[in-house]
């Protein structure tokens, strides 16, 4: 364990840039920006088309404020004026292609700078579907657009909304003969001329021309190689490719852009925002896989009466979903797969709706539901025992580790009882009293960027016998009995930017520094930022937290085999985002999720156990059984 401590240790400090270890930031503030803060915009391969438009409850700003890229307008000549309308006898006072979409358009236009949307990655068409014959409709029409030729024109701007043409069209032969910034909608199967080709503004089709398919599952192969063929030949000339007459689903969304379709049909401009906003970051495609432990099954279910130790392994936030998205990103490989013994854990806290941390942690570590909000308490506010305090008696030393700031609610239900789990310096400062737990490891609590605030703790730790190294390798080579380190901002960063396997690392100091100490150990590890991830609704984010708290479950299962008389369990405190997958591919490492909520869920957990006694935690039980199992187990 010692070499592969070392060799870990000098492989992370090698790779992690200076400007990651020369900052130090409030965590709480990070969290803060996950859940609420502005998105960065991320381009996409498929854009919204709002189809009918003018039937919308508010026709343009609904699309436009849904980013939808491409508008559909009918259009037919009534009293001089174009009107929007699906025939005509739905024509409406006022709803005219100039008072409905261009005078808005060109006021928005002007107020992003010269550009239909603010942000820049987004480009504007309108579709007008022709309902009459072009030669009524086409003349005032030009009339009109010349009135705006400053936003359609790209002679006079850089991005202009593009304007195409389609239903009662002119003939191929006459697009030459219409301005340059005058575009139709082209058909498969058309061999355009060049000059043809440059007033092709995309190419349409009816997914009935291919197939029946109704959006649930995918069409057949013969289907979707022909739209594939079709959406790759306009590819190849630079021209995107629509079907009309599509369901609305993910799955849809999904299939169409799989057959190279960039134009997503729609009638709830919304809903497909909802999608198309979260699409980038709900994929993940793994870089790199790493080998996973390989366990004997020696001590597998054994006998309770041979547990010594226990390692529980806290996945924050981490349900079923991101269990199997991380072994999907790894080649179909995780350390979690390989634990035979698994039941599920009901995270309901005593609070109406969803549990928080607070609750979720007590619960394991007391034994019974508290509110949500509370750390360790009763429902009157009564502290109550936690595990590390009842088996102290025991002879069973305690190590506590977080990749999350150290005063926050999972690891802090472990070592102290207080009312508000938010009570970041109170529940900091009752570690210089604490007389249980032997080494904690995890991020400096925002408060003590304050000097005077930080001196005066450090000051309390140390009349408490805490020793605080500073560096990794001070923490591993401390012969103190007791001792608290602070991780720099550096190593509680999101794996995604930079942190290293830190929490591997610490987990394998602290059992190395328990394991000949007394009766035994207890060590609770909690990868903490996969629940940010889930925040965040980051399947990139999420997916390397879990990844990262993955590699710490196969190092605790390696030392289990070694030991032969060690417990690993592996589980959630609640789940974080609902997630569910949409798709996966085992071979490439790629998946794609949907986060239903950027919050925790009533979901059950899974629970995953290795060793003896393993046995006793499958099934579907209580989070308070943890506890229960856990003293259960020890006492034998």
């Amino acid at each position: 364990m010692k070499i592969r401590l070392i060799s870990i240790l000098l492989g992370t400090l090698l790779c992690t840039p200076v400007w990651l270890l020369a900052q130090q930031a409030d965590m709480h503030y990070r969290f803060e920006q996950l859940m609420f803060g502005e998105k960065q915009p991320m381009s996409v391969p498929v854009r919204g088309h709002s189809h009918n438009d003018y039937e919308q409850a508010i026709p343009f700003f609904a699309a436009y404020h849904a980013g939808m890229e491409s508008i559909e307008i009918d259009l037919f000549l009534h009293r001089d004026s174009l009107y929007a309308a699906h025939d005509r006898t739905k024509i409406k006072q006022g709803l005219t292609l100039e008072d409905t979409y261009m005078r808005p358009l060109a006021k928005l236009f002007k107020e992003n700078g010269g550009k239909a949307f603010a942000d820049e990655t987004k480009q504007l068409q309108l579709l007008l579907d022709f309902k009459e014959d072009y030669k009524k409709l086409m003349p005032p029409l030009l009339a009109l657009l010349e009135k705006y030729r400053f936003m359609v024109d790209p002679q006079i701007t850089a991005q202009p909304v593009k304007m195409v043409i389609s239903g009662n069209m002119p003939p191929v032969s006459e697009f030459e003969k219409f301005p340059a910034w005058i575009y139709f909608d082209g058909r498969p199967g058309i061999a355009y001329t060049a000059e043809q080709q440059k007033h092709v503004g995309m190419i349409s089709d009816d997914l009935k021309s291919y197939t029946t398919w109704n959006g649930k599952g995918v069409p057949s192969p013969a289907a979707m190689q022909k739209i594939k063929r079709e959406a790759q030949h306009a590819k190849m000339i630079g021209i995107p490719f629509r079907l009309w007459g599509t369901a609305e689903s993910p799955n849809t969304w999904l299939t169409l852009e799989k057959m190279g379709v960039t134009w997503l049909n729609t009638d709830y401009p919304v809903l497909l925002k909802e999608y198309l906003d979260h699409l980038a970051s709900s994929r993940y495609r793994s870089s790199n896989t790493y080998d996973v432990y390989q366990p004997t099954y020696v001590s597998d279910g054994r006998s309770a009466h041979g547990v010594k130790n226990v390692i529980l392994l806290i996945g924050d936030g981490m349900g079923m979903g991101h269990i199997q998205a991380a072994i999907s990103a790894n080649k179909g490989l995780a350390n979690m797969s390989r634990m035979k013994h698994i039941g599920f854990s009901f995270t309901s806290s005593l609070s109406p709706g969803n549990t928080d941390s607070g609750a979720g942690g007590s619960a394991i570590a007391t034994g019974q539901k508290t509110f949500n909000e509370q750390l360790s308490v009763d429902s009157s506010g009564n502290a109550l025992p936690r595990i590390p305090a009842i088996l102290r008696p025991l002879g069973i030393r305690t190590g506590i580790i977080t990749t999350g700031d150290l005063s926050d609610a999972t690891p802090a239900a472990f070592y102290t009882s207080h009312k508000d789990r938010n009570a970041s310096e109170a529940i900091s400062e009752s570690l210089m009293h604490n007389e249980d737990t032997d080494i904690l490891i995890g991020g400096k609590p925002g408060a003590y960027q304050d000097v005077e605030k930080w001196k005066k703790l450090v000051a309390g730790l140390k009349r408490n016998n805490f020793e605080l190294p500073d560096t990794k390798q001070e923490f591993s080579a401390s012969k103190s009995e007791k001792s608290i380190y602070f991780l720099p901002d550096s190593l509680t960063r999101p794996v995604k930017d930079g942190r290293g396997p830190i929490l591997s690392e610490t987990l394998i100091a602290t059992i190395e520094k328990l394991q000949n100490r007394d009766k035994g150990f207890f060590i609770m590890a909690e990868g903490a930022q996969i629940d940010w991830g889930g925040h965040a609704r980051n399947m990139e984010y999420t997916l390397t937290e879990t990844q990262d708290f993955d590699r710490a479950v196969g190092e605790a299962l390696r030392f289990a085999d070694e030991d032969g008389n060690t417990l690993v369990i592996v589980l959630a405190d609640h789940e974080t985002g609902a997630l569910s997958l949409i798709d996966t591919d085992w071979q490439s490492g790629y998946v794609q999720g949907n986060f239903a909520s950027n919050d925790h869920s009533s979901m059950a957990v899974p629970v995953m156990a290795y060793g003896p006694g393993a046995q006793l935690f499958t099934g579907f039980f209580q989070n308070t059984a943890i506890f229960d199992r856990i003293l259960t187990l020890f006492r034998k």
